[in-house]
């Protein structure tokens, strides 16, 4: 294939995050014939690279004005202190959905719609939009059931960001929470609210940089928070130390190196994706296959990308430094139109 950096690649390594795909797309009968032959291939590079380059097509990612280049950024799955029961230090609730929060899944009504979902909430017979960020904290609203109690708002801000995360129990145990529901206001980015007040420069806005400036005016970390009015609620999974990543959208465990978040509009979820783009902080190549098994409120358009870490302090790191141009392939079977 001609793609930038494919022959360095090493293609086998692609395998595991691809059967997983395979598990929710198998049944299509697009990907049935690639996902049988994936599933018997031999854990090597030259049969990997042949597979791919004779089952698949690359198209090159455009963005609607025809622009082949887009904001490549980075997640991962934070570890937070927190408590089952509130008390002393652990003050702050990580959530699960509320229970007037109302979901409406529009593509019953209009198949064109796929996807998309309404988020309100009653009031008499009228549907109003949800509260946001800020006026749950102002207004009696209905409660949620909190999940657990951590010990840093700022983190529990950040783990919504990311929509999974990993928890330290007091007792030495470990539990996970995961995306279960959004409010239905559209993500803000604060570190670009900052940066338009003059608060932090471009380059300062990663989440390290971000971190530093909560830390410095503690005073104004509530007007920070809420310049998002989006809010993410949560549900616990049983493995709270388990080797595999988080699920993403497509409801496969993500895989560190080898998923991204994209719009599903855009690319379709399960497919593999060519990456090119920038190691994070460095001006070195980062050229990969990646598949495509997640999404994010921040994530829209064609050359569009949130590159999975994986979990822990130093994938945190990587991804708060990852913002760089690159652009972007989608693979889809021969079978498949595009």
């Amino acid at each position: 294939m001609d793609l930038p950096g494919w022959q360095a690649e090493r293609h086998a390594e692609i395998r595991p995050a691809l059967l997983r795909s395979c598990e929710k797309l198998q049944a299509r009968p697009a990907w049935r014939a690639v996902c049988t032959k994936a599933s018997v291939l031999a854990d090597d590079d030259a049969g990997w690279r042949a597979f791919l380059e004779q089952d698949f097509v690359p198209h090159q990612l455009l963005n609607a004005d025809g622009s082949t280049t887009g904001l490549v950024t980075g997640y991962y799955e934070p570890l937070l202190m927190a408590s089952r029961t509130r008390g002393g230090p652990y003050r702050w609730p990580i959530e699960s959905p509320p229970a007037d929060l109302i979901t409406v899944d529009l593509a019953g009504l209009y198949p064109q719609l796929a996807g998309m979902r309404l988020r309100g909430r009653l009031d008499g017979r009228r549907l109003l939009p949800y509260w946001s960020r800020a006026e749950r904290s102002r207004y009696p609203v209905a409660p949620a059931q909190v999940l657990f109690w951590a010990t840093d708002p700022l983190e529990v801000f950040f783990l919504q960001i990311q929509g999974s995360g990993r928890i330290a129990l007091p007792d030495g145990q470990r539990a996970r929470v995961s995306y279960a529901d959004q409010n239905g206001h559209p993500y803000r980015s604060i570190g670009r609210w900052l940066v338009e007040r003059g608060e932090i420069t471009l380059d300062q806005a990663s989440m390290q940089g971000i971190q530093a400036w909560a830390r410095a005016h503690p005073e104004r970390l509530d007007e920070l928070i809420n310049a998002n009015p989006s809010e993410v609620f949560f549900r616990e999974l049983p493995d709270g130390d388990g080797p595999d990543g988080p699920p993403g959208a497509l409801g496969v465990p993500l895989t560190a190196g080898r998923s991204i978040a994209v719009d599903p509009q855009s690319v379709p979820l399960g497919a593999p994706v060519w990456l090119a783009t920038l190691v994070p902080g460095r001006s070195e190549a980062l050229e990969r296959l990646v598949m495509a098994q997640d999404t994010g409120g921040a994530i829209r358009g064609g050359v569009r990308a949130d590159y999975f870490f994986g979990s822990g302090p130093e994938a945190g790191l990587s991804a708060g430094r990852m913002r760089a141009q690159g652009r972007m392939w989608v693979l889809l079977p021969r079978a498949s139109a595009p």
